[in-house]
């Protein structure tokens, strides 16, 4: 006799492999016709071609750029760069709340559905996965203090421009 649960499990398994091995598969296809076309490092090139323009860039730069089309249809593009001078004798704590504000799940997700259209404080409480008005209300008030989110009138919320884009690069950057 064939266990049930053994063989769903055995199934479940081999669907999740066979998605993985096609995500693992996309991203190596396009990396590799890029590099195949030179194009592999060519935000990275344009990026090197700049740094002696200005003192501060002159040992490196960061750099964060993106053009998006968001799932509500709105079109963002973003730049933003920095030169690394002085960059490692800062004090990073000052910006440990700004991350903090990205390390709850509950927030993440509420980012998400503002950012795809779900902007209303209403609309927000009716999706279960926020959990209760109160603690919905919570998040939006850390997403709001450290600029993730901002009012766009009573009770309406949206990602501003300036945070679309480096948001998205955050969690292209937590990729494994």
């Amino acid at each position: 006799m064939i266990d049930n649960d053994t063989d769903a499990l055995r199934l479940a398994i081999t669907s999740l492999s066979d998605r993985v091995a096609a995500l693992e598969g996309a991203r190596n296809t396009q990396t590799e016709a890029m590099a195949a076309t030179g194009d592999a490092l060519w935000a990275l090139a344009g990026l090197r071609e700049r740094l002696a323009e200005h003192p501060s860039t002159a040992k490196g730069a960061v750099m964060i750029v993106g053009s998006v089309t968001t799932p509500t249809g709105a079109p963002v593009e973003w730049q933003q760069g920095a030169g690394t001078e002085g960059l490692f004798e800062v004090d990073w704590s000052e910006r440990a709340a700004g991350f903090a504000a990205l390390a709850h799940p509950v927030r993440l997700e509420l980012l998400r559905h503002v950012m795809s259209g779900t902007t209303t404080t209403s609309g927000l409480a009716a999706i279960e996965s926020l959990g209760t008005t109160g603690q919905l209300h919570h998040h939006l008030r850390q997403l709001l203090a450290t600029g993730w989110l901002k009012q766009s009138g009573r009770g309406s919320y949206e990602v501003p421009a300036a945070r679309a884009v480096p948001l998205l690069a955050c969690l292209v950057a937590v990729e494994r």
